[in-house]
């Protein structure tokens, strides 16, 4: 990190790294279990197995849904493998609803979504205004329950920035990086946002404004699908981005307090894993109440602007 004080100034606190060795279906699968003993539940019970993945695979050409099946024992168990970035683990719910709106027998779903930073594709300091972390999340998902209800879900999308954040090499492309380079000293990701703009500040503001009124978009969008107003959203989660949270929740007469702000400046960006691990610390804390309207938001690669309403 070639600005180490940049990070102190994004507001992140600490971080997560796994331990060398340790995978991202390793990660989800202990989130898979924890989940599941917290309901008392076997993995016999569980109808359809979700992985939100927010980073690079495992292994290319390798379904990680399915590994993560093998890790748990579910030999035939239907799996589901999501890739939006770190969208997937907000946006995969409304995937999940539509699954059990066509398919009646299915009555538990276990949703896992995971970040593991391959380090050798990119720094995670320097990715974008966020340190990535490492981590994994799951919950149980039932047919009718009567707490925690998804509601609806809203995306956007403006597909002329779909390379911003972009890893260039592993891929079909450009499947070896050129000799010397290296991730560590790899230009950092906002150099191709301000690129993009040909380092104007004017457009640079213009689009933190679109961005910001995107984000007011989405929510808004969600609570026309859910039959609500935005005045009646108790709770605003967003990316872990301290920053960001800060931006939005003001627009939403929302005080701090009631964001996942301390929890980002704790765990850093973990990917698709952010909205459901705050989620569930904040109902933990008792943060979050019966019949609280839960906004659970975010920015992705895509560029996609997403939000889904969750009823406490």
């Amino acid at each position: 990190m070639p600005d180490p004080e940049r990070i102190g100034r994004w507001g992140y606190r600490t971080f997560h790294r796994a331990a060398d060795g340790v995978t991202a279906v390793d990660l989800a699968a202990a989130a898979a279990r924890d989940a599941l003993d917290r309901d008392g539940l076997a993995v016999s019970d569980v109808d359809l197995l979700v992985l939100a993945h927010s980073e690079m695979p495992d292994y290319p050409h390798w379904d990680s849904s399915t590994a993560l099946a093998r890790a748990l024992k579910m030999r035939d168990t239907q799996t589901l493998l999501l890739n939006e970035g770190c969208a997937s683990g907000v946006t995969g719910l409304a995937l999940v609803a539509g699954v059990l709106a066509t398919q009646p027998e299915i009555q538990t779903v276990l949703f896992t979504a995971v970040n593991r930073v391959s380090e050798f594709h990119r720094n995670r300091m320097t990715v974008n205004n966020a340190v990535h972390s490492d981590g994994a999340v799951a919950a149980v998902l039932r047919r009718g329950h009567e707490r925690n209800r998804w509601l609806a879900t809203e995306q956007l999308i403006d597909s002329d920035l779909c390379d911003w954040f972009r890893t260039d090499y592993g891929g079909a492309v450009e499947p070896v990086p050129p000799e010397g380079w290296s991730a560590a000293t790899a230009p950092p990701g906002h150099e191709r946002v301000q690129a993009h703009f040909q380092k104007d500040p004017q457009r640079l503001r213009e689009f933190g404004g679109q961005a910001i009124d995107r984000s007011i978009a989405v929510i808004d969008g969600a609570c026309r699908r859910a039959g609500v107003s935005r005045d009646e959203v108790t709770h605003y989660i967003y990316i872990n981005d301290p920053d960001g949270i800060a931006d939005v929740a003001p627009l939403l007469n929302l005080p701090l307090s009631r964001t996942n702000q301390e929890i980002a400046r704790r765990h850093g960006h973990m990917g698709a894993a952010d909205q459901l691990t705050a989620l569930g610390e904040l109902l933990e804390a008792g943060a979050v109440e019966p019949g609280d309207l839960v906004a659970l938001t975010g920015i992705s690669i895509g560029m996609r602007w997403y939000c889904s309403l969750v009823r406490a």
